[in-house]
């Protein structure tokens, strides 16, 4: 499989941008007429950095507006395109992609068209180049790449050939099996890209909203299906335009984009295994079927004021690792690891960020598995020296510099609780019911919502849900979850726009912390709130206009409405059931603890209630400029 990614796609001057996308892993680039022309080095002194770097240039992207001109303007335009002629042989790449004309006063007759086409491939063939027509879904005349391909079998010039572009394909409404019955060596460039579904003038979403393949929400395998059906040998070429992307670090954006191709062609040959795409072998996206563990890096009075915390949650201090300064917390399926070791990852995560979660396990079905294909997609692969009796748990690095451990039931892993660790006896608070870890929320900055939404749902057999709006009275925050399909496995991902947001304060309060809280199930929300009102638990306290409002919102009874406000308990509901959430208060840096209660089929986060919460949350919160203590 050969990849490709248009220089437009990253931020960045177009050294930066070549050093970035050679370094992810791309074979070669398009290069964007505007990158070059911004750029203040000679075409072949270009064309020698870009080969410097172990890359080709696969296409020069750079005409527009070209057929269907009155014949006044023709000479113009050729002579223009002679010019770029000669910027091409000086970067060394023998292919002009040549978009649709979007110039409603051009001729639309098909034949005429045809004849422009074939006139430019004789004058590209006399310099050994090659022509690809790519129809753009706002063109004035050609606008679907059926039409294009009507052109150049009309053209009748053996390198004039057609650019495919899955974008213009796909919110055009076409439909990606026709592609099948265009010959594959006709087929010179292919262009990806995906998009949320978004009800906006298609030229805009275009150049703003586009994203890497995976991100979006465009049948994107469905036309590289279509595509590689074809027999098409050539390049597969991300062309992205957002604005976020160009903004954001150009590094991080040219790895996401080889990681969304390399996961792209495995989804499409693991779907129809016929197709050659020669994709790295990998193993299936990994199962991953909840949370093992919750590891908290802390010093010794950030672990009392923890260990407080957790016993009045109802956890008890069950065991301690045999060779470290780690402490197991364990309450029904629940594991809470609190590392005070003044040596290693934990502690250099202390250092950066405080008393926080440094680590989290997974349980996976197989966790050699799980690393090779998180291995193969690009993932930092982490590892740390091992103590006498210590299992080697496969891991990579998370959000926030984080990590993630794989734990699984086929292999010694499943045996790390008595491996490593020695039951205490001990016991501190007094157990509330609390089962399982029903979700991670993990906060980070907006921009970094894709980059890790592609992260889980490419490694892990997961889903996405869609990005909703949350306000808090600083700002907004774009908060999507990523699971599997029973609910074993939540995370929550909360991008704070701003610092002013109790989620970007949070962000900023612990240098990039990741997780801001933990949300624990239970079976029976109003018994766990007794229990934990027993264990002396401060809850959130929510405004009284919150359960006023409840009862405009939902037909409940008197009496319910007044238990959760008593309990300080938020409520929500749909067709499928109904969801209680109870809160702790936060810490300094706006850490929580959240218990839930899922009646039915409800699966949601309570989204309704964020607000209400959030608002809660910083009432209690320092002052603004108060720093820290």
């Amino acid at each position: 499989m050969k990849t490709s990614i248009a220089t437009l796609s990253i931020s960045g001057s177009l050294d930066e941008k070549i050093a970035a996308i050679a370094k992810a892993g791309f074979d070669s680039v398009e290069m964007v007429e505007q990158d070059f022309i911004s750029f203040d080095q000679s075409a072949s002194d270009v064309g020698k950095m870009v080969r410097d770097h172990g890359l080709s240039i696969g296409l020069y992207n750079g005409f527009t507006n070209f057929e269907g001109r009155p014949a006044s303007q023709r000479k113009q335009v050729f002579d223009r395109i002679e010019y770029k002629f000669d910027l091409m042989q000086a970067l060394g790449t023998d292919l002009l992609l040549v978009s649709s004309t979007d110039m409603v006063e051009t001729s639309g007759d098909m034949n005429r068209i045809a004849a422009d086409f074939h006139e430019l491939g004789e004058r590209a063939a006399k310099r050994g180049l090659r022509v690809g027509f790519e129809a753009r879904v706002w063109g004035a005349h050609i606008s679907d790449h059926l039409a294009a391909w009507r052109v150049v079998q009309l053209a009748d010039q053996a390198n004039v050939g057609l650019v495919l572009d899955s974008f213009h394909t796909l919110v055009g409404q076409g439909d990606p099996k026709t592609i099948r019955d265009i010959p594959g060596e006709r087929i010179f460039h292919v262009q990806l890209a995906d998009a949320p579904l978004l009800e906006m003038d298609m030229k805009f979403r275009s150049r703003h909203f586009r994203n890497m393949p995976g991100e979006g929400d465009l049948p994107v395998q469905d036309f590289v299906r279509a595509v590689a059906a074809t027999g098409y040998d050539g390049a597969y070429s991300l062309e992205i335009f957002n604005d976020q992307f160009f903004g954001d670090n150009p590094q991080i954006i040219s790895v996401d984009g080889y990681r969304s191709l390399l996961f792209l062609m495995d989804q499409v040959q693991k779907r129809e295994p016929s197709l050659s795409l020669d994709v790295p072998k990998m193993p299936q996206r990994s199962r991953a079927n909840g949370v093992e563990f919750i590891e908290f890096a802390a010093n010794e009075k950030g672990a009392k004021t923890l260990g407080d915390t957790l016993g009045v949650l109802g956890f008890s201090p069950y065991a301690q690792h045999i060779s470290k300064n780690v402490t197991l917390w364990r309450q029904g399926d629940i594991n809470i690891v609190v590392n005070t070791d003044k040596k290693g990852f934990a502690h250099s995560a202390y250092v950066m960020h405080g008393t926080s979660v440094c680590d989290i396990g997974l349980s996976v079905d197989d966790a050699a598995a799980t690393i090779e294909r998180a291995r193969t997609l690009g993932a930092d692969t982490f590892t740390q020296s091992h103590g006498q009796g210590e299992l080697e748990i496969p891991a990579i690095r998370g959000i926030g510099g984080s990590v993630l451990h794989f734990l699984d039931q086929k292999s010694n892993l499943s045996t790390v609780w008595d491996a490593e660790f020695r039951k205490t006896g001990a016991a501190l608070g007094t157990p509330v019911g609390l089962n399982r870890i029903d979700h991670l929320a993990q906060t980070i900055n907006h921009e970094e919502l894709l980059t890790w939404t592609l992260f889980y749902t490419s490694i892990f057999k997961l889903g996405k849900t869609p990005t909703v709006d949350v306000l808090d009275p600083g700002g907004l925050v774009r908060s999507r979850a990523i699971q599997n399909d029973d609910g074993t496995l939540r995370i929550t991902l909360n991008g704070a726009e701003t610092h002013r947001t109790f989620a970007g304060r949070f962000i900023a309060d612990t240098f990039g912390s990741s997780v801001q809280h933990i949300a624990f199930a239970c079976n029976d929300i109003f018994a766990t709130a007794a229990a934990l009102a027993e264990n002396g638990f401060q809850t959130l306290p929510i405004s009284g206009n919150y359960y006023n409002d409840l009862a405009t919102q939902f037909d409940l009874p008197a009496a319910q409405i007044k238990k959760l406000q008593q309990a300080n308990i938020l409520y929500d509901q749909d067709e499928n059931g109904a969801y209680l959430q109870l809160y702790s208060r936060p810490d300094s840096t706006g850490f929580f603890f959240e218990i839930v209660e899922r009646r039915t089929g409800y699966d949601g986060y309570g989204a309704r209630n964020a607000p209400y919460r959030i608002a809660a949350q910083k009432r209690l919160a320092r002052p603004a400029g108060m720093p820290r203590k």
